[in-house]
Formats: C-alpha cells, sequence, structure tokens
C-alpha cells in the first residue's frame, strides 16, 4: 500500500471535510480504498495462520464505510478520517452488535497506525457473559492477561466505560473486580509508521493480532446462555 499517499489523503480530508471535496476526489480515494482491501486480504491470511477462525473472513465485509453516522452526532463532519477494519469469524460488519472479540486496526493522516483486539462495548448479554467467564474462569482470565505477547504490546485491557461500583451480583473482593467493573475489554496500541516502509505493514498487524490471541480466545470461549439473551 502506498502509506504516503494514504496518509496524505487523509489529511486532507480531514482539512477538507464535506462532501464537495470528496466527489472532487473519488478517484484518489477509489484508488485507495482498493489498496487498502488488499491490504486487508493480506492482514486476513497471516492472521488465519495462526487464528483459523478467521482465515476466510471476507475483506470487503471486514471495512468500515468511510461514510459516519451522524444521525445522532453533535459532530456533523460527514467522513471519517482514517481507514479502518475489524476481523471476526462472523464476517459481521459491525460484530459488537451480536457480540463476540474481533481484531481491529486503522491507518490515520497522522502516520499512525492503530491495532488491538477483544469487546468494545459489547451488547448486555455478552457483557454479563464476559463478567460471568471472568468468575467461573479466573485463572484462564489470569493467564491470557499475564501472556507475555500480550504484555509487552499492550500491557493490560483499556480502562474505559468503567462503573463505580461491582455490578449487582458479583463479589467486590473478587481478583478481577476491577475487571468486572468494566463496560469494554478491548487492548490497544498506538505506532508510528516509517511510511517509507509499506512492507513491515502486514508483519506488525499480524504480530500485534498474534499477541492479542490469548485474550481473544478466553473471551470466545465466554458463552452466552438463555438467561443472558432474555434479560
Amino acid at each position: 500500500m502506498h502509506l504516503r499517499d494514504l496518509n496524505g489523503y487523509l489529511q486532507e480530508l480531514a482539512e477538507n471535510n464535506n462532501r464537495p471535496w470528496f466527489v472532487m476526489n473519488k478517484p484518489r480515494y477509489d484508488i485507495l480504498r482498493e489498496e487498502f482491501t488488499e491490504l486487508v486480504t493480506q492482514v486476513i491470511a497471516e492472521t488465519g495462520k495462526f487464528d483459523r477462525e478467521v482465515k476466510f473472513c471476507n475483506p470487503k465485509k471486514a471495512i468500515f464505510r468511510i461514510n459516519r453516522d451522524v444521525r445522532f452526532a453533535h459532530d456533523k463532519r460527514p467522513y471519517k478520517d482514517n481507514f479502518s477494519a475489524a476481523l471476526a469469524p462472523s464476517d459481521l460488519r459491525r460484530p459488537s452488535q451480536s457480540g463476540g472479540p474481533t481484531y481491529y486496526f486503522q491507518l490515520n493522516g497522522h502516520g499512525q497506525l492503530q491495532f488491538g483486539a477483544g469487546e468494545y462495548m459489547p451488547p448486555p448479554h455478552r457483557l454479563r457473559a464476559l463478567r460471568r467467564h471472568m468468575v467461573e474462569d479466573a485463572a484462564g482470565f489470569r493467564k491470557a492477561l499475564n501472556s507475555r505477547g500480550l504484555k509487552a504490546t499492550y500491557g493490560t485491557i483499556q480502562n474505559e466505560g468503567k462503573l463505580q461500583r461491582p455490578p449487582k451480583g458479583f463479589d467486590p473482593e473478587h481478583e478481577h473486580i476491577e475487571f468486572i467493573k468494566l463496560k469494554s475489554f478491548f487492548v490497544w496500541t498506538d505506532v508510528d509508521l516509517d511510511l517509507n516502509d509499506p512492507d513491515a505493514l502486514v508483519p506488525l498487524i499480524a504480530g500485534g493480532f498474534k499477541d492479542a490471541l490469548p485474550l481473544v480466545q478466553w473471551m470466545r470461549a465466554a458463552r452466552v446462555d438463555e438467561e443472558d439473551e432474555a434479560a
């Protein structure tokens, strides 16, 4: 992928976030979108070597639209200023609506790659399942968090959207209570790219996803029961 071209385009889009500019520069967008689709295809192939669940993920379905949903947003800018994709076994455009861990990455106009994995703001039935799984498999969760690759690349789960008190029915003294209080379960990191070395991009993304694999596999084992779905 031509990283310098993408970086320049996204910078200009951020400065001219309006439909006339976007339409005028649509040929540039189409070329970059095609290149990004090929990049996602390569990332899926590399990730599929260690996680067969995403081996047949459809790259076109994995890529997010550049259009923003502004219906209920204060920010009415029509376009995102990044290219992004999420890899999931179900090939869902927005896996968070039904639940289940995903691998995610995006490229922005600041020369940065952002990537991570997990479940961001999962729906209620998945949130309950994950919290219960932390109690029922406390040792497995501890092992996933302490895996060498995950700690080196991400540190730990992002502390975002946290309850002030433990959710109802959970022991406030449980070893994982601070994680149980979270509303999102995602590991995340930012990397400054060498825009002159696009060949390093796929190994970098796939390597980061591999470091998150223990957490992804642990999350997949969190089963939703009928009580979760009915609540």
